[in-house]
């Protein structure tokens, strides 16, 4: 069925689906492709999923306490500890007391963060335009309408 509501066989539909089920369904399809894909792509040993999300996060919004940051990720405190440590280790973030109060540490991306997160969205970005120059002009214009939509499915996930 085409963005405008006719099906393949030209006759115009009732509208979207009712049942959110079996939309949900193709749409995890979907995505766990797409991020299985992109994840194929890095090399072994490269910065996880969870610890790209935590320097984005550091990157766009600037240092924050390691209590917010598992807050903000959805993740327990340990989990996040376990993420952190591992960016700490390698370089890519940096701890410093919190001046408001020294019991907290406060974490910011180091420069080597923000190379490894340019890095990682280039080759991302360059594989997934090489994907995307095979659609039509018409099928890539759906897909940007839609980024809206996707975006604020994951603030709600």
């Amino acid at each position: 069925m085409g963005m405008d509501g006719i099906t393949d066989n030209g006759t115009r539909s009732a509208g979207p689906p009712q049942d959110t089920v079996p939309l949900a369904a193709s749409l995890r399809l979907a995505m766990g492709r797409i991020v299985r894909r992109l994840r194929q792509a890095h090399a072994v040993g490269d910065v996880s999923l969870s610890g790209v999300s935590v320097l984005n996060r550091l990157a766009s919004g600037g240092p924050d306490s390691p209590g917010s940051l598992a807050g903000l990720e959805r993740v327990r405190p340990q989990a996040m500890a376990s993420i952190l440590a591992s960016l700490e280790q390698r370089g890519l973030v940096s701890r410093t007391p919190d001046p408001t109060d020294g019991r907290r540490a406060i974490v910011s991306v180091t420069g080597e963060g923000r190379a490894v997160l340019a890095e990682r969205r280039s080759e991302s970005v360059a594989r997934l335009a090489r994907a995307l120059d095979e659609f039509t002009p018409q099928e890539r214009e759906v897909l940007h309408t839609v980024l809206p939509l996707l975006d604020r499915l994951a603030e709600r996930l």
